[in-house]
């Protein structure tokens, strides 16, 4: 494989809903360009980017996969992104190494969820984006409608760069606007594309397309502008050099047209890439940060650095894979600089220094060794010990951190737990080598119900890492709801209680007596202990073992189980005996008192109350609102975002065990949650009824268990 350097090198991600045809159209730049013998089929499980086991059974992107291929003297990546709403989030990872984007949008049903989500994610990453109508060959397909929906949605800079020839089933070729020229192709699917002229029936209305692409040219450039005013047109140099930079600077988003399955348009895309997409090196210098503690990002003053392959040595690690010959694989893009395979770099995040061992470049789930790889480009390195995914690897004498990835926290959590008894340990083992390779993913264990949580941004996926846990580490597990983490507390004050521990029984006996007072605090203050005793009613020795017997009953609960939270014990007297007395009897001594209290108290139960924020199309709100009605939800307020709105709300955790599928039939997937734990209110009493009634229940069948 040839080295390229920087300005020949074009990083393009593919973007859009599921199943528009991304992964297609990878596969065919493969095949029209030789890099594989044979068209890659999704259906087949022959595609060159979907080689996980799990994609290739569920026939979905899962995640995002690098390949590449050369055309017109340029190396193109292209990037293949997940398109379905639970993957979605992952193709941060590749517009962060990107350097232009090919959002795909089916000619039938036009703009879809992930369509506008996506071009949000472009935009919050400043990424030129070309649009491609896909499987124009359809039936229904009309590239004038969804033109003109992608005109309302995302501006008038719009605009199509090619036109189709024919329509629907008969669709067969794509007319150039920048080049008059009209390309067929072969119905074979076999990709042979024939130049011919362009069609006599289309003239006018490629004349008239051109000169609206020119005019939003000009209006973009003051000196395109009086140009174009003088002599009412632009020479074919000026036009394309105007519209390379309008492009960058996300000012017109090229509209194209494809049938990626029959191969249909495929040539000319990747000519519109080599022609018009950026290059690495010209959107501007990269901005890092000459330190490795991230927390000092804010106040670091910012280091800019070119992406040019003389620069000094700069590499950011944006996605890590695990392979079972190859180990841990972490796939770069080369910030700066050139990288060789003897090159000496340290983690500049961890403050290490990192051994490289050969570098290659990835296609699909092949690696393929270069001797050396210049600013701008990617690849992979296999076996790094520190790095993890949105490290930065740098000459250790020219320091830079890029920043990292940064992520929503998980929509959702759900419980595991192992299949077989003791494969705990494996669980967490494989857990955290997924957790590598899907930043989105998380895991926890609970501190107060103990459960191991795995958090990600739906169901499925959830589902899915534990699919991949099972084939790839060979442990099974079991999935459900979480135990919500209930707590009690008490709602009033009772005084001069007494703990009475007394055991004769033959020999040495038992005797500890104690006098306590019990009161609520405010939420969050947990347990106080207060010792009031004056002289030596409990001796000094004892009295810790007062408070270690109220805290072990506490954590067990009262009513439901749930740990006793936020009051106070005031030890104010008590008896004790030379003989009899021990710590074991004032610890019971303690755990009486405190079920003595417990019964004046007035005990209550606390619920936690999360934080939520949903955003879905305005459309929506009126069914939204209402369900979080049912859901005991407080709405907090409402505010737009582009085309929908965001409602803040605080919902019991109870209520939104189940709210991922809701929300999607709600909202026809086009609704999106994200939630947090706020804080306890108390439960209203039939939920305190419930709560009880449930822990009672699971007293009994684990009692049986037993039994």
């Amino acid at each position: 494989m040839k080295v390229y350097d920087t300005p020949d090198l074009r990083n393009v991600i593919l973007l859009g809903h599921g199943d528009c045809g991304k992964t297609s159209l990878i596969s065919g730049f493969l095949f029209a360009t030789g890099v594989t013998n044979r068209f890659g089929s999704v259906d087949d499980g022959t595609a060159t980017t979907d080689f996980d086991e799990e994609e290739i059974a569920r026939k979905i992107s899962l995640q995002t996969a690098i390949a590449y291929t050369e055309w017109d003297g340029r190396k193109l990546n292209f990037i293949d992104a997940p398109g379905y709403a639970a993957f979605v989030a992952d193709a941060k990872t590749g517009i962060y190494v990107s350097d232009s984007a090919l959002l795909m949008v089916e000619a039938v049903s036009g703009i879809q969820v992930i369509t506008d989500r996506t071009f949000k994610y472009t935009a919050d990453f400043d990424l030129p984006v070309f649009f491609v109508l896909n499987k124009m060959d359809r039936e229904n397909a009309d590239f004038g409608t969804v033109v003109a929906a992608l005109q309302e949605r995302y501006g008038r800079g719009c605009l199509p760069i090619q036109l189709p020839i024919g329509k629907e089933h008969d669709f067969s070729g794509v007319v150039d606007l920048i080049a008059r020229k009209a390309y067929t192709f072969a119905k074979d699917a076999g990709g042979k594309m024939t130049t011919v002229d362009v069609p006599g029936d289309m003239s006018d209305d490629v004349e008239n397309a051109r000169n609206e692409l020119i005019e939003m040219v000009a209006e973009n450039d003051d000196v395109l502008m009086e140009k174009f005013l003088e002599a009412g047109e632009l020479s074919d140099s000026e036009f394309v050099s105007g519209l390379r930079t309008a492009i960058r600077d996300r000012k017109v988003f090229p509209i194209a047209c494809a049938s990626a399955s029959h191969m249909i348009g495929l040539q000319p895309l990747m000519s519109m890439v080599a022609a018009l997409a950026p290059a690495p090196g010209e959107r501007g210098d990269l901005t890092g940060y000459a330190l490795a503690d991230l927390d000092k990002i804010p106040d670091a003053e910012p280091v800019a650095r070119a992406t040019e392959s003389g620069a000094p040595l700069s590499l950011f690690v944006f996605k890590t894979m695990a392979d079972a010959f190859a180990g841990k694989l972490s796939l770069f893009k080369v910030m700066s600089g050139t990288l060789k395979s003897d090159s000496n770099v340290n983690n500049m995040n961890r403050d290490c220094h990192e051994r490289l061992g050969g570098i290659s470049l990835m296609q699909g789930r092949q690696s393929v060794s270069i001797g050396e790889l210049r600013a701008g480009d990617m690849g992979v390195i296999s076996k790094l010990k520190e790095t993890q995914t949105s490290d930065t690897l740098a000459d250790p004498a020219n320091p830079i951190v890029y920043p990292p990835i940064t992520f929503r926290e998980p929509a959702i959590s759900y419980a595991v737990e192992p299949r077989s008894k003791g494969d705990e340990d494996k669980i967490a083992q494989a857990l955290n080598r997924l957790m590598e390779e899907d930043p989105t993913l998380k895991t926890s264990r609970h501190p107060q119900t103990h459960e191991m949580l795995v958090s990600g941004t739906g169901q499925v996926h959830v589902e899915v890492a534990l699919a991949k846990m099972k084939r790839k580490f060979g442990v099974e597990a079991i999935l459900h709801p979480p135990k919500v983490p209930y707590l009690e507390t008490i709602t009033a004050k009772v005084t001069n209680v007494e703990g009475k521990h007394k055991k004769q029984s033959g020999g040495r006996g038992q005797f500890g007596v104690c006098v306590v007072d019990m009161e609520p605090l405010p939420q969050g203050s947990g347990f106080v202990f207060e010792d009031k005793i004056f002289g030596g009613s409990i001796p000094q020795n004892y009295r810790p073992a007062v408070r270690k017997g109220i805290e072990e009953v506490a954590e067990r609960g009262w009513q439901a189980g749930c740990p006793v939270v936020d009051f106070k014990i005031t030890l104010l007297d008590g008896k004790y005996h030379n003989v009899d007395s021990s710590e074991m009897a004032f610890k019971i001594a303690g755990a009486l008192a405190f079920k003595h209290a417990m019964e004046k108290a007035r005990p209550t139960i606390l619920e936690p109350i999360m934080q939520v924020e949903i955003i879905a199309p305005e459309e929506y709100m009126g069914d939204i609102m209402g369900d979080l009605s049912s859901r005991r939800g407080k709405p907090q307020g409402m505010e737009a975002q582009g085309h929908d709105q965001v409602i803040k709300a605080q919902v019991p955790l109870r209520e939104m065990l189940d709210y991922s599928s809701t929300l999607k039939s709600i909202t026809s997937d086009r609704g999106s949650f994200h939630m947090e734990f706020d804080h306890y209110e108390e439960a209203p009493a039939a939920i305190r009824k419930e709560i009880v009634e449930d822990s009672e229940k699971a007293k009994a069948e684990k009692a049986g268990e037993h039994g």
